[in-house]
């Protein structure tokens, strides 16, 4: 699992996402909005809506909500043009940072992220310096102690790409226009799964094997995440969980 999305689990465990759960259903809504403005409302007919309206009710954000959101997506209630940006950087100690974002003014968000990486060690850096070190793919998490082989039938079969062994974990990839119909088979094979989501997975990791450096790129990519128009930052790094474990929210 990379250093983000093993942070991300941690976080979760010690109840901090719980915090900024108001942070997190804007950002929810935000996507399930621009989502159905690019691909149309219908969950069954936009796979990126599907995977957005599913990602928004695991986070227990109201359905009445979600629902409004796909309207104004469609146009059917006023809503803002929100913008995509990504913006390419690099954290303390060389680890490549892909930060996207959606907003309805570049001007601020191109500050307000400038200022993140200037403030914490890092520095942002020409389109296309560090892109190409990832790939968007869907990602989904089962528990280890699923049957490998049987896992792999079901996912194979569904149109994943992948199985590898991440430990405690299963990482199961897929193309992201995939991901809703391995997701749906998992379910329908009653295969309880951590997470389900398009990320960008690294081709290569840094390794941050002291807590000193581990704390120094969490903290920037903690602050990135905090901006209300980041939808997502992924990383190149990589942290021992016994490091991860020891560090304070």
């Amino acid at each position: 699992m990379s250093g983000h999305s093993k942070w991300a689990t941690i976080k979760h465990k010690k109840g901090a996402a719980d915090k900024k759960r108001g942070t997190l259903f804007a950002k929810l809504i935000k996507q399930v909005e621009v989502a159905a403005r690019q691909g149309g409302g219908d969950p069954a007919h936009n796979p990126t809506l599907r995977t957005m309206f599913q990602k928004a009710r695991e986070s227990s954000v109201p359905l009445d909500t979600i629902e409004r959101a796909v309207k104004r997506g469609t146009g059917e209630l006023e809503g803002v043009d929100y913008q995509t940006v990504t913006y390419e950087g690099y954290a303390p100690h060389g680890v490549a940072l892909l930060v996207e974002c959606l907003t309805d003014n570049r001007n601020r968000t191109g500050g307000e992220v400038r200022s993140i990486f200037s403030k914490n060690g890092g520095s942002l850096a020409e389109p296309g310096a560090v892109a190409w070190q990832f790939a968007r793919t869907g990602v989904i998490y089962v528990p280890r102690s699923y049957d490998e082989d049987e896992l792999m039938t079901i996912a194979l079969e569904a149109g994943a790409d992948d199985i590898v062994d991440e430990g405690d974990q299963w990482r199961v990839t897929c193309a992201p226009t995939n991901l809703p119909t391995v997701r749906a088979a998992l379910e329908d094979a009653k295969v309880a799964f951590e997470s389900a989501d398009v990320t960008m997975l690294p081709s290569t990791s840094v390794l941050l094997d002291t807590e000193s450096a581990a704390k120094a790129v969490l903290k920037l990519v903690d602050l990135l995440d905090d901006n209300d128009d980041v939808e997502g930052v992924y990383g190149n790094f990589d942290v021992p969980e016994q490091i991860l474990e020891t560090i304070e929210l």
